[in-house]
């Protein structure tokens, strides 16, 4: 009888401050912007940048803001974060999921910046000598200051340990079913007829770091808008074009119900449309009711619940609109759940689930 194979499943998310404090939220920005695959900028520029006047500034106005999301147990995204923990080990403490899985499956949470770190947590992973890993940033699409940034810190870890197991790193999944469906499933509350138009509106990068995907080092010049191709299929604008593609074709849309566009800008040089410049237009143009989904977020957080429920919302009624309507992101939603267990059997080469078969990777 063969050894049983110990797995441990890593979930890691951005991060949030320990509290909603300038204090705790300024330790939050200097850690996160400090970073320089969020900030591509060289060490000294960018110290000065974020420790002399972003910080500084923002952590008070961001700190008023945290307080209106934060609930008497803590952040938002860290208690969905939690939940989606329990909900997936659940599922792996089944007989069917220890056979399959060939032993014990553990499921852990980090986060890139803060608390739970990937230090702390990692350190745990160690002493438990598992026999392979699973690292799963959840950010369905691969972006350098969001993806590349927690795999490189991981990767960092594990080079200082005795014994390394075997690892798997998910870089990104916007074409997994799970993932889609999860969306589908929570637009399945609305009414999509009843609004005048809808919005799949993502985090915004700099077009510098997009740009760095090619060797011509020109987004703009590889069909990002309009498909996925061998040169662009890695790049963060293309596959959240194609997130918006292939949700649209889900819930039966139409190429003119919706627009994509991009939210949480710094400066002009961000990626384009702009999500409130393109909510002001539709107020223009007389749009009374707007549904934003925001399929960058896989848990509800500061730029879901206030960027876009409440700031969004001001900004159309200005502009003539009434209302605008989130869709809630997948949190811990059971086919959220279910569809992680099954990228994870995917990409460690685990048997489906019974009743389902081996997903593809497609580019819908």
């Amino acid at each position: 009888m063969s050894q049983p194979t110990k797995t441990c499943i890593l979930l890691v998310n951005l991060g949030t401050p320990d509290a909603p404090t300038p204090g705790a939220v300024g330790r939050y920005l200097r850690e996160f912007l400090g970073d320089g695959r969020v900030i591509d900028i060289p060490w000294l520029p960018r110290k000065i940048l974020v420790n002399g006047i972003i910080a500084p500034i923002r952590s008070f106005r961001s700190a008023r803001e945290y307080k209106k999301v934060w609930t008497d147990e803590g952040s938002p995204l860290l208690l969905y974060g939690e939940s989606l923990q329990r909900e997936l080990q659940a599922r792996m403490n089944t007989d069917e999921a220890r056979q399959a899985f060939g032993g014990d499956v553990t499921v852990e949470l980090a986060m890139r910046y803060q608390h739970p770190s990937m230090d702390h947590v990692m350190a745990r992973m160690e002493k438990d000598r598992y026999d392979r890993i699973c690292i799963l940033p959840l950010y369905a699409q691969y972006a350098s200051a969001t993806t590349g940034s927690t795999l490189e810190k991981a990767f960092k870890i594990l080079s200082r340990w005795y014994v390394i197991p075997e690892v798997v790193a998910v870089s990104q999944y916007w074409d997994f079913e799970g993932y889609l469906k999860g969306f589908v499933e929570q637009a399945a509350a609305f009414d999509l007829d009843s609004y005048d138009h809808i919005l799949f509106s993502y985090h915004g990068l700099p077009e510098r770091q997009v740009d760095k995907i090619y060797e011509d080092r020109k987004c703009a010049n590889h069909s990002c808008e309009d498909e996925i191709n061998d040169e662009n299929r890695q790049c963060y604008k293309a596959t959240c074009y194609a997130t918006s593609r292939a949700l649209a074709e889900r819930l039966g849309l139409r190429e003119d119900q919706y627009t994509v566009c991009f939210q949480s800008r710094l400066d002009s040089k961000w990626l384009r449309p702009f999500s409130d410049d393109v909510i002001v237009e539709r107020g223009k143009a007389g749009d009374k009711k707007l549904l934003v989904f925001s399929p960058a977020f896989v848990a509800d957080c500061l730029e879901t619940l206030i960027e876009i429920g409440e700031e969004y919302q001001e900004i159309f009624e200005e502009h003539g609109g009434e209302a605008v309507e989130l869709v809630p992101s997948l949190n811990d939603h059971p086919s959220w759940v279910e569809g992680l267990e099954d990228l994870v059997r995917q990409r460690l080469g685990v048997a489906p689930r019974a009743g389902t078969v081996a997903e593809g990777e497609g580019n819908p």
